[in-house]
């Protein structure tokens, strides 16, 4: 992991592309730890605040019908530094909302200039890839587990000191602002076009089974952040000071192998990496959900960071070199799965637990992962073939 790393941050302009991964997750970080206070300030219930956080993922659809006409237009680079700046003034209105209008109106175009920050990163990973000839990917989305993990962080010591979060947001976003700005020639010298200017075309059985994968890969990820630690709470009757290491296991696993995926998917090839990791995830279930001890599960939560932690990267890699499709379309269409299942999986979760109980409704991402796993040996977009990384000296820059 540390060789890969390394190598990867001394190519200077995927690292300002790598960072912008962790941009993402920063500023979510601080807002998750602003959701109380806002709850508070607003006089929200659970069922109003749950309507209202619905705004970002309709921001994202959004996202998703306008993407196409946004990037035949302008130039990639161009978003790259506006639109994660504009992330970044909206996010600090958003937590800084003097009433609700204001921060429903945010959290939409959060969601929405969120979604075509991700297509133009995303793109631009494929782009750098080729220039470089090294995969780049897996470390971009390690880049974004590990910026979440920062801002929590962060969140804990600004508490500690007593600054509230409309404050953090301003000091966090402003570093983010004063980066972008020092890396602004790195991201503007994308002057590409990511969209050929096609209409978006009807997805194969081959394209829908990655979206189908992505969705089943969201869903788990939903499931683990939402649900863990009322499991443990309430089906192992774990105590509360250990509830929450269900998803901080799942979170340091994920991190792990993002930041090691690279190198494991250049030795194996993208499909080996989809199956295995899918088997992994569902093995992961398979333990929490049957589970006679504590102990057994958070390996159970281990094994689904560490079986989910590289498909996404291959999804998002594979959905950028279809033929015939451009990088914005195939984005669009792989993602819409991912968004499906993030916003239907949890509920989904939830009601099943609530006519029966939360092992059983854990127990359909059994099924799904298993099922992720044959879909993905039948796709044909993924491949066995396995790709030569050249070796970088340690003292070698690349600018």
């Amino acid at each position: 992991m540390i060789k890969n790393f390394v190598s990867f941050i001394k190519i200077k302009p995927a690292l300002a592309v790598g960072f912008l991964f962790a941009v993402s997750s920063l500023l979510f970080g601080i807002w998750v730890a602003a959701i109380p206070s806002i709850k508070q300030r607003f006089h929200f219930t659970d069922g109003s605040l749950g309507l209202s956080l619905l705004l970002s993922p309709v921001g994202a659809l959004t996202g998703v019908a306008v993407s196409t006409y946004i990037f035949k237009r302008i130039s990639v680079g161009i978003w790259l530094y506006f639109g994660y700046s504009l992330s970044c003034l909206l996010m600090i209105v958003q937590i800084n909302a003097p009433n609700k209008i204001i921060l429903w109106i945010c959290l939409y175009l959060f969601g929405l200039t969120g979604f075509l920050n991700g297509v133009s990163s995303n793109g631009t990973v494929n782009t750098l890839e080729k220039k470089y000839g090294r995969l780049m990917m897996s470390t971009c989305h390690g880049l974004y587990s590990l910026g979440g993990a920062v801002s929590a962080g962060l969140a804990v010591a600004f508490f500690a000191v007593g600054l509230v979060p409309g404050i953090q947001i301003i000091v966090v976003a402003a570093a983010i602002l004063i980066i972008l700005f020092l890396n602004r020639r790195h991201l503007l010298s994308h002057q590409e076009i990511i969209h050929s200017g096609s209409g978006l075309k009807l997805p194969s059985v081959s394209i829908l089974s990655i979206s189908f994968i992505c969705m089943v890969v969201f869903m788990a990820e939903g499931c683990v952040a939402d649900w863990s630690a009322l499991y443990l709470k309430e089906s192992l009757h774990a105590p509360k000071e250990i509830i929450s290491l269900g998803y901080a296991s799942f979170a340091v696993a994920m991190t792990i192998g993002r930041l090691n995926g690279d190198v494991l998917i250049s030795k194996t090839g993208s499909k080996r990496i989809v199956i295995a990791g899918c088997l992994l995830a569902s093995l992961g279930f398979v333990l929490v959900v049957f589970a006679p001890v504590i102990t057994v599960s958070l390996i159970g939560y281990v094994c689904i960071g560490f079986g989910c932690s590289c498909i996404v990267p291959v999804l998002f890699s594979a959905s950028t070199t279809i033929p015939g499709v451009s990088k914005v379309e195939g984005f669009a269409m792989v993602t819409t799965g991912g968004l499906i299942g993030f916003l239907a999986g949890p509920s989904l979760i939830g009601i099943i637990s609530e006519k029966i109980n939360l092992s059983t409704g854990l127990s359909l991402l059994i099924v799904l992962t298993l099922s992720a796993s044959f879909i993905a040996w039948q796709n044909k977009f993924l491949t066995k073939k396995k790709i030569a990384i050249p070796e970088m000296a340690f003292n070698e820059q690349l600018y």
